[in-house]
């Protein structure tokens, strides 16, 4: 079963994200930095976009039950480095 992703948009750069795998459920809030939008592949790119392509990232990484509840991709960024944001933008590549 695939995992469904949601992306609802809060305003200033904020998305609330919804996941589901199966019966099991979480929700994060996203913010997206410039540090992450400028990079090359990713400038310009569709935020929601963006905000889909990391949490499917995460998923891949981690159960969904372990997402946490607030992501900064500045901080994903410095904690998954090039493994992130080459993913991310070959995601986003993708569309």
């Amino acid at each position: 079963m695939a995992v469904d992703i949601r992306v609802e948009p809060l305003g200033d750069r904020e998305y609330l994200v919804r996941v589901a795998d199966g019966p099991v459920e979480a929700a994060t809030q996203v913010r997206v930095t410039d540090g992450v939008l400028e990079r090359p592949g990713l400038a310009g790119g569709d935020e929601e976009r963006i905000v889909r392509e990391t949490v499917a990232f995460l998923v891949a990484r981690q159960p969904v039950i372990d997402i946490p509840p607030m992501i900064d991709l500045d901080d994903l960024a410095d904690a998954y480095g090039d493994a992130y944001l080459d993913d991310l933008a070959r995601r986003v590549a993708r569309a």
